[in-house]
């Protein structure tokens, strides 16, 4: 006799102005088992679970809990009936310690109504121990690595004792140990009857801890399969509605004259005397794990920091960068690792987000501001990268993360540039999106364009780069060729 199920979300519709967000989709879950929720940026996985958790109210479907239909009001609701969430996006508050960040909101008391202190961190021990985490829980959040941060958030959901938890992108920022880790974590969660629904882009995952997976698509239901009857294509198939059969489709590209080319280039406390060089038409990866110092040497490059030492040369020509200004004016471009944080302006819209970076290209007489050409050129990139947008005023921070990510690297190709330093170009986004941005990148390099990609996916950085440079602890260990370079030689360098 089959299990009955802890969740069912029967016939769920969610409508934005302008936008169908869901479109009478299903969702059920067992207890004791990881449900991968699967689909491409825009399908709708964070808007159900934000409905899940009551941040949105459905406007039709109904929901079943332990077999009782329920309305979730607010997130109060949602976790007194013992369902909990770990956010995609991180929102500690960076100035209170680990302990208050874990039971903010839920502080134990003493005898006359105070916090205590004491008993808050004993019992945050507890748990942190319990996970074998080893972060001390009077440490400043602010103070802790992405990474830790993660974890903590992790914990924090746990702690709730929850029947479900929803694990939105959960190992996004988080090194390949913490990640086994996390699986571990939820190996115990399955055995204490815990329920999971986990979303994530990471192929590999689904397959290594899921049970059962269900698809989305543009806002509909596709499909539910145990995870045992279903491979990795059938899944791209089911996410996309098309095969994709490059996910990596590196074309060549004539690789021309060294075009970029860093000497001995230090900052003191991150990395020291680094040397590379970029060659226009060549993508150039950067690997390495965690801490390397990749991230922090490219902000150096860029001129968003100062550099202690070495120089730096366009077309054999040293050049002074002490600003992205500098930077943009010598034809460079550089996504950056975080799109949120450091990308996008997110109560901007996507016309103004894609425009602010060349905002001068579109001054009449210095004052006025061409708004045809501005229009034209930033519709133009709208259809090159099929970023899915109701309208081109639609404020950012409303769509989906793929999408967020098209428009920021529409911003960088309106300023015409030569060199483009990517820093985590595909992180957080659906395999489709992923295709079209390589695809883009092939593009770029078959047009003479020098790439530099920082990227954590060994995969990825394997399948478009011509050239790989890896990094440990601020220096450089090596360089391979494409067609020399392996997943054990890249780890060999990037473990010193």
């Amino acid at each position: 006799m089959e299990e009955k199920y802890l969740l069912e979300m029967i016939n769920i519709t969610k409508e934005f102005p302008g936008v169908m967000a869901l479109d009478s989709v299903e969702l059920r879950a067992r207890r004791g088992k990881v449900h991968a929720l699967m689909g491409e940026n825009g399908a709708g996985k964070s808007t159900l679970m934000k409905v899940l958790i009551g941040i949105h109210q459905p406007n039709d479907g109904k929901i079943l809990f332990k077999d009782e239909e329920i309305q979730i009001k607010n997130t109060n609701f949602a976790l007194k009936k013992g369902i909990s969430m770990i956010h995609q996006e991180l929102n500690p508050v960076p100035h209170m310690t680990v302990a208050e960040n874990l039971f903010l909101g839920r502080e134990p008391l003493n005898k006359i109504g105070l916090v205590d202190i004491k008993k808050m961190n004993k019992e945050a021990k507890t748990l942190l121990e319990e996970l074998k985490l080893n972060i001390d829980p009077t440490e400043k959040m602010v103070n802790l690595s992405i990474a830790n941060m993660q974890m903590i958030e992790i914990a924090k959901a746990i702690s709730y004792n929850s029947d479900l938890i929803i694990m939105d992108e959960p190992t996004s920022a988080i090194t390949e140990k913490e990640v086994a880790r996390l699986f571990e974590i939820i190996e115990d969660l399955k055995k204490r009857n815990i329920a999971i629904i986990y979303i994530t882009h990471k192929m590999d995952e689904v397959f290594a801890i899921s049970d059962e997976v269900t698809v989305l698509r543009d806002g509909r239901y596709i499909g539910t399969k145990p995870a045992g009857e279903i491979n990795k294509e059938k899944l791209i198939e089911m996410m996309v509605g098309r095969e994709l059969n490059q996910i990596f489709p590196k074309s060549e590209a004539e690789i021309g004259d060294v075009i970029l080319s860093v000497k001995n280039l230090s900052r003191e406390g991150y990395f020291e005397n680094v040397s590379f060089e970029v060659k226009k038409g060549e993508i150039l990866g950067v690997a390495g794990l965690m801490g390397a110092g990749r991230t922090e040497l490219m902000e150096t490059v860029f001129g968003i920091t100062p550099k202690s030492g070495g120089q730096i040369f366009i077309n054999n020509e040293e050049i002074k960068i002490n600003s992205p200004a500098d930077a943009i004016a010598n034809k460079m471009a550089f996504l950056t690792e975080d799109r949120k944080l450091t990308g996008l302006y997110l109560m901007l819209s996507v016309k103004d987000n894609m425009s602010i970076a060349n905002i001068n290209d579109y001054l009449i007489n210095g004052f006025f501001i061409n708004r045809k050409k501005l229009d034209a050129e930033c519709d133009e990139e709208r259809i090159k990268l099929n970023v899915k947008t109701p309208n081109m005023n639609q404020l950012v921070g409303n769509l989906s993360g793929g999408n967020q990510q098209k428009v920021l690297i529409s911003r960088w190709m309106l300023t015409k540039p030569d060199i483009l330093i990517l820093d985590e170009p595909t992180r957080g986004i659906d395999v489709g999106a992923k295709s079209e941005i390589h695809k883009l990148m092939s593009k770029l390099a078959q047009s003479g364009k020098a790439v530099i990609m920082i990227s954590s996916e060994m995969p990825e950085v394997l399948g478009m780069s011509d050239r790989i440079m890896v990094m440990h602890e601020g220096k450089k260990t090596g360089e391979l060729l494409r067609d020399e370079a392996s997943q054990e030689k890249i780890m060999e360098l990037a473990t010193g």
